[in-house]
């Protein structure tokens, strides 16, 4: 099985490859419906990392959503991925947001902390005196182990394909939800340096024992054959 040279640029590549499909995997209370016609743009890194500094972290994806009926107001995303949580902060992710809204002069932001590993769901951030609070600020929580993979094993949506191994196994077992993974970036990415990517967050999400690979080998001999000539380079 392949690991990740860098895990955080492929995820984060992920969702830059496929906006609409990891909002809805991701944010689904504000992501655009799928009848929407919408235009997804990614902000770039260099605006906020002039802005923020040290603090804008490798799986921050600021996302810019704009409806082209202008049925809705453009709406900015402020995606912040944390493999380990406890180095998530509450005033980290409510700095990001501000910048964004002072960037785009806007005050429709919507945050969203995701956690591909089990954690205890994160309370608001509350700023206040003895006396008051003034300010209260929530975020939307993505715990990808919170999720039944029962519900994405034939999914459409790649992005959720490539993370079913970090959601409940919903009565399936590892290697059943390793392949259904491993089969849908073979069926809905062509892309060949995309597949590759992605092949490689499957295996370091599923870490399947050699046991599960041989396992794996024998119940799905034509997926993984498939996985080795995807990974193959051309004539060789």
């Amino acid at each position: 099985m392949r690991t990740a040279a860098n895990h955080d640029q492929n995820f984060r590549s992920l969702i830059l490859d496929h906006p609409r499909e990891a909002l809805a995997l991701l944010a689904p209370e504000e992501a655009p419906d799928p009848d929407d016609d919408v235009r997804i743009v990614p902000v770039p890194r260099e605006q906020l990392r002039q802005r923020m500094g040290e603090r804008f972290r490798d799986l921050d994806v600021p996302l810019l959503v704009k409806w082209t009926d202008g049925s809705r107001e453009p709406l900015v995303f402020a995606l912040a991925g944390e493999t380990d949580p406890q180095r998530f902060s509450r005033r980290r992710l409510a700095s990001y947001c501000a910048h964004l809204a002072e960037l785009f002069d806007t005050e429709r932001v919507a945050p969203v902390a995701i956690f591909p590993h089990p954690t205890h769901p994160p309370g608001p951030l509350v700023l206040g005196s003895r006396r008051r609070d003034y300010i209260k600020f929530r975020f939307l929580t993505c715990r990808l182990a919170d999720l039944s993979a029962g519900d994405w094993l034939d999914s459409d949506n790649v992005v959720a394909r490539v993370n079913l191994p970090n959601m409940e196994g919903g009565g399936h077992d590892r290697v059943e939800v390793y392949a259904a993974a491993v089969r849908g970036v073979l069926a809905l990415e062509a892309d060949g340096g995309r597949r590759t990517r992605y092949l490689d967050l499957i295996d370091i999400y599923a870490r399947l024992t050699e046991h599960e690979v041989r396992d794996y080998r024998l119940r799905y001999p034509a997926e993984a054959k498939a996985m080795v000539d995807a990974l193959t380079p051309p004539g060789r």
